[in-house]
């Protein structure tokens, strides 16, 4: 199972240096997670960015794998991750789903560089 967070799917919808990287996680729909968090998070900066029909269009394409809501259990999980790791709330969030999922975590967030389970890779041409 695969999770790509928001700064995942927003680098390969604006086809930046690391989409490539991306995009074999995103194509295996049958296999991707998708935390709702991230849909808020994508929604609102192509919203901001492109408009409402490209958001829309963007979260249409998410749907493709399979939406996870933040249910009591996974916020619970995710606060106490954030406790013990510092991470901010979205990547806690993210981080405990693909544990939940026993999913690969694919970023380019920092934050999450050199944890288990997750394939990070460094923003280029910033």
């Amino acid at each position: 199972m695969n999770i790509v967070d928001s700064s995942g799917w927003l680098e390969y919808f604006a086809d930046g240096p690391n989409a490539a990287a991306f995009a074999r996680p995103l194509a295996a729909t049958e296999r991707l997670i998708v935390p709702t968090i991230s849909l808020f998070e994508v929604f609102k900066r192509v919203l901001k960015q492109r408009g409402e029909t490209v958001a829309l269009e963007s979260v249409a394409l998410m749907r493709q794998g399979r939406v996870v809501d933040l249910d009591t259990a996974l916020a619970l999980s995710a606060a106490k991750l954030s406790v013990e790791t510092g991470l901010p709330l979205a990547d806690s969030v993210m981080l405990t789903t693909a544990r939940r999922f026993r999913a690969i975590l694919w970023t380019q967030d920092s934050d999450f560089q050199g944890i288990a389970g997750v394939r990070y890779f460094p923003k280029r041409g910033q």
